[in-house]
Order: C-alpha cells, then sequence, then structure tokens
C-alpha cells in the first residue's frame, strides 16, 4: 500500500473505465491471439512454482518484477504484505491463511517469496494511529505488525537508528517479522527441513527498481545481482 499514490509523474489523477476496456481489447489481440496455444493449455491446469506474498500497492507487480509469465506464481497480495499467525482452528485473516496452505498443501509449491516495498503505506500506517480512526478493518490488520513498530522504536529510543531512518528499517523489519509468522505453519516449517520449500524474503525499492534478498546468516538485505 502506497502512503502517496496520486501525482506521481505520468500517472494521472483519474482514468475513465473506458481505459480498463481499451486494456482488455489490447490484451486479446497483442497477447492471446498470437499466443493462443499457450493459453488454451493453460486454462486446463496451473502449476506455480512460487508462492509470492506480496503488497497490495499498486506499484508492486509480482509478474512485472520477476518476469515472469501466467502460470509460475501463485500470488496473494494485502496491505502490509502480512502473513497471519498460524491458527489450526480461526475465523479471521482467512484469505491469505487460505492462500498459504493451499499453495503448499494442493499446489507444492518449490518457493514462498514475502516481498515488502519502500514507500509502503501499510508500514507507515503502524505510526499513525490517528488517522486510522475511519478504518477500522485496516486498524485491526496492522496488528501482524505490532512487534515490527516495538523494534523500530526501541531501535530509535537507543539511538541505533534515526528517525529519518525509521520509513525503510520498518519496511525491511516488517519482512523478517511475517517470515517469522510464516515459519511457525507447521507444514512450511516441516517442508523447510526436509529440503523440499525454500523460504525467502524480499525487498523492494521501487526508485531504484533493486530488489535485495534478506541473508538469514548475516542478518542483513543482500542486494540481488
Amino acid at each position: 500500500m502506497s502512503s502517496s499514490s496520486k501525482n506521481e509523474k505520468n500517472i494521472p489523477e483519474s482514468i475513465d473505465y473506458a481505459h480498463l476496456f481499451e486494456g482488455i481489447r489490447n490484451f486479446k489481440a497483442n497477447e492471446l491471439i498470437p499466443r493462443q496455444e499457450f493459453f488454451e493449455a493453460l486454462a486446463h491446469q496451473q502449476n506455480p512454482h512460487t508462492l509470492f506474498i506480496g503488497c497490495s500497492d499498486s506499484r508492486v507487480i509480482p509478474n512485472v518484477v520477476t518476469q515472469t509469465i501466467p502460470g509460475e506464481l501463485f500470488v496473494v497480495r494485502n496491505i502490509g504484505n502480512f502473513v497471519p499467525h498460524y491458527l489450526k482452528k480461526s475465523e479471521t485473516f482467512l484469505a491469505t491463511s487460505a492462500v498459504i496452505e493451499y499453495a503448499v498443501l494442493q499446489l507444492n509449491v518449490d518457493n514462498i517469496v514475502v516481498c515488502g516495498h519502500s514507500n509502503c503505506g501499510g508500514c507507515a500506517a503502524l505510526y499513525q494511529e490517528e488517522e486510522l480512526k475511519h478504518l477500522p478493518h485496516t486498524k485491526i490488520w496492522l496488528q501482524l505488525a505490532e512487534p515490527v513498530k516495538k523494534i523500530v522504536e526501541e531501535k530509535i529510543a537507543k539511538k541505533k537508528i534515526t528517525l529519518e531512518e525509521r520509513s525503510e528499517y520498518t519496511e525491511k523489519m516488517n519482512v523478517v517479522e511475517q517470515l517469522r509468522h510464516l515459519m511457525k505453519y507447521p507444514y512450511i516449517r516441516k517442508r523447510v527441513r526436509e529440503g523440499k520449500l525454500n523460504v525467502m524474503g524480499w525487498y523492494y525499492n521501487i526508485e531504484e527498481g533493486e530488489i535485495y534478498n534478506y541473508d538469514r546468516k548475516r542478518r542483513r538485505f543482500i542486494r540481488v545481482e
């Protein structure tokens, strides 16, 4: 989620819905028809190799960032790229949990990516409680990152990071926290230990167009070369 999605360079304030329809027509003419056999085969089955857990932010498009084609990624996106806590039975946060469960246990993906990004409005909202009064569902959802907020505030209090560094540090620590949540899913932990599943944490810097992969041994993000 972006803290400021409008007024970006070359992005209009609003677009008539006809623009979306034109996009559909262009897709059919330029993508579907030239690759008819591919899409016909794709229609009957999917075999994605990676579950991509990303933010709903309009600037973070999994297939664009990874240069993958339809059928490769099984995707779930939500505010803040959060992973709900594992519960055997739950009446809340079911959408993302169900996607994780289906991807691992039914589709048998080889990889899981949790991808955070720069200028994340979800992470920024952790420090904007007053602005969330009219967004009750968002406020509840952000509870999944409360441990991140505490870690960052402690770092600032101890002067280990500056206020200017807060945003990026929060976004990166949020990825690490969501990886912790993910590894508490028994079936994920089991497959990782057996070498059947690879779990990664990414940080996408939108302006630079760079992806940083979290190195657990070094406890830091390393740019993907």
